[in-house]
């Protein structure tokens, strides 16, 4: 469809959502639709409710936030549940200023500005419309006209209750306009755009010696005093501050620690009392979600200051930690590749998994479990099962380090060295190794970077060199086993013959001569050898196999290939293993001969079919891993 059609479509479709009547029609629309007359709190939680909550191994997954922040899942079920829902209740956290505190990018500004988009987009709905008293500046609530000995009366009637007092300017409007006659102002629906200053501001702090208060609550316009006459004429005032034009949805306050203290004691009273002072007027009430955004250090500074101490019980602070999780770290770089210029370049399979490894493996603390690495607690926190370790395990690992993922490489980091190794390299294609290089050679340009810290990340980098290894020589081999899957259930279904065979002390049958044959020892040990079972460990291993495979039975379920880890593990290195030298002899070889050529030609044709590498990135693999296996 034309783009101008669709503007076109969308301006029409604003249109018909307009609504405007007088004061008793919209008691008549609150019949209707009492949750008209929400919070801007209780707005912003149901918005994220209306979207669709998941649950994932116990932590709420709210579709609101996917595909935009990954990994947060926790942190973001703390936000909602301890805040958010507790808000829209009309508890006293509502009384509170909302700080998220966390490393640079790590989410924070992302959250606030999907919070906000969120709110625009809402306020187009049915669930999420918003109603406001007509021509008003501050979009104020029209609920506000009912006066407070009416309140209890209206909550009996209505089952809403009123917070707030009707401002300066409406009271004066409702006079003089409307000659007191509460029913006839107009009220008229409104569309929350930050564009527009209508539900939603944005503060930023300037220089102090320059900037104005009147640029958070409004200002005198000396230019109509000679037609009112006074200064405490609200019509001779600018309800233009951000404070103002954010009432009913929310106001964003970027980088609230750094701005001077006369900015924050309006804070006090609009969190505490739902009112702030504005020239020479009586308070003036406003309701709306402040939300300000913090780094640690910041944060430690402001609470260490005694003078800030009425502030600090005003503020709920919300850690949010680095991405912990290697596979959605691998996400954030797939969705900032893909809004950049470079999405056409072909990035090799695993390119992106290698350098979430690398930068997972920094923001993790070093376990206090001696059976337990770095690399394990990674995969454990990414939801793989390690052998011996088990969800309880997972959680006496995060409750070691409460402010785990607070420090560590940032994902703009990788992605600027991503960026880097394409324009260097100035091919269509860029693999794990090149990657791996540029994040090497960018560490001595960090200026945070410690020479302590440098040496620390050259080891991860290593270990990420090490697991890229052991994930290239694995799709090579694959790439080479014929029907791979075929072959290794084949293998395997030998071996459990075998198995079998043994621990029950009974014979096999040879399938040519229907002759009876003792199991195979020599098989199952070249299977179990390539994953370290010893001799003395074997029978515990086989009997291991075989509860497995009957608790699979019990529970309906068929013991395949991939039911086992270690098992399976042992099959690919088996299979690998007897390939090894065919792969050695294959890869390195300058001038193959036609049945060496046939065999490249076919693996890499399969690892472009099925692996999803293309011709550059499939040569590069087979160089590189004929390289490995020749060492």
């Amino acid at each position: 469809m034309d783009i101008l059609k669709k503007i076109e479509m969308f301006r029409e479709e604003e249109e018909k959502l307009r609504w405007e009547g007088s004061f008793a029609d919209y008691l008549q629309l609150l019949k209707e639709k009492p949750w008209v007359a929400q919070s801007a709190h209780s707005r912003v939680y149901n918005m994220l409710k209306d979207a669709g909550i998941t649950e994932e191994k116990g932590t709420k997954k709210y579709e609101f936030f996917c595909n935009q922040l990954f990994g947060l899942e926790e942190s973001l079920e703390r936000l909602v549940e301890e805040y958010f829902h507790p808000a829209a209740k009309r508890l006293d956290v509502r009384k509170r200023i909302l700080l998220l505190m966390g490393p640079v990018s790590g989410g924070k500004s992302t959250l606030v500005t999907m919070l906000k988009r969120g709110l625009e987009a809402y306020s187009l709905t049915d669930r999420g419309s918003v109603f406001a008293i007509k021509g008003c500046p501050m979009h104020e609530d029209p609920l506000h006209l009912i006066p407070h000995h009416l309140r209890k009366d209206f909550h009996e009637e209505y089952g809403i209750r009123i917070e707030g007092n009707l401002s300066p300017l409406n009271m004066m409007r409702l006079e003089q306009e409307y000659g007191g006659r509460i029913e006839d102002v107009l009220v008229e629906r409104i569309f929350f755009s930050e564009d527009k200053r209508t539900g939603i501001g944005t503060f930023s702090p300037s220089d102090p010696k320059s900037q104005d208060i009147a640029d958070l609550t409004g200002s005198i316009d000396f230019s109509t005093i000679a037609e009112f006459g006074s200064e405490s004429d609200p019509r001779a005032y600018r309800f233009d501050g951000e404070l103002n034009k954010a009432n009913r949805g929310m106001m964003e306050f970027q980088e609230m620690l750094k701005c001077d203290e006369k900015f924050l004691w309006h804070l006090l009273s609009l969190t505490q009392e739902g009112n702030f002072k504005a020239g020479r007027f009586a308070l003036i009430s406003a309701d709306e979600l402040i939300v300000a955004h913090t780094n640690e250090t910041e944060y430690r500074s402001f609470i260490s200051n005694k003078k800030n101490e009425a502030l600090h019980s005003r503020i709920i602070v919300m850690p949010i930690p680095y991405n912990l999780k290697a596979s959605q770290e691998e996400r954030i770089y797939e969705k900032m590749i893909n809004e950049s210029d470079v999405s056409d370049v072909h990035i090799a399979p695993h390119t992106l998994k290698v350098a979430a490894m690398f930068t997972i493996l920094t923001r993790l603390k070093e376990p206090k479990k001696g059976d337990v690495d770095l690399l394990k607690k990674m995969r454990l926190y990414d939801g793989e099962s390690v052998e011996g370790f088990n969800m309880a395990d997972v959680d006496e690992l995060k409750k070691e380090y409460p402010d785990e993922g607070m420090s560590g490489i940032d994902p703009r980091y990788v992605i600027n060295r991503i960026s880097s190794t394409i324009i260097r390299k100035e091919v269509p294609s860029i693999n794990a190794l090149d990657v791996l290089r540029s994040l090497k050679d960018g560490l001595d340009q960090h200026p945070s970077i410690t020479a302590e810290l440098r040496e620390r990340y050259m080891n991860y980098i290593s270990l990420a060199r090490k697991e890229y290894d052991n994930i290239a020589k694995n799709e090579v081999q694959k790439a080479f086993v014929y029907s791979y899957e075929e072959s290794a259930k084949t293998l395997m279904d030998n071996y459990l013959d075998n198995v079998e065979a043994y621990c029950n002390k009974s014979k096999l049958r040879d399938q040519l001569t229907g002759e009876e044959i003792n199991p195979d020892e020599k098989l199952m040990r070249s299977i179990e050898e390539q994953i370290g079972i010893s001799e003395n460990a074997k029978k515990a291993f086989r009997e291991e196999v075989l509860i497995r495979i009957s608790a699979f039975a019990r529970k309906g379920k068929r013991f395949d290939y991939n039911s086992h880890d270690r098992l399976r593990e042992a099959i690919q290195k088996k299979l690998f293993a007897d390939l090894k030298d065919v792969v050695k002899i294959t890869t390195s070889s300058k001038t193959p001969d036609e049945q060496q050529l046939k065999k490249i030609n076919n693996v890499v044709a399969r690892l472009i079919d099925e692996h999803g590498y293309n011709s550059t990135s499939a040569n590069e693999l087979l160089r590189y891993v004929g390289s490995l296996l020749n060492r």
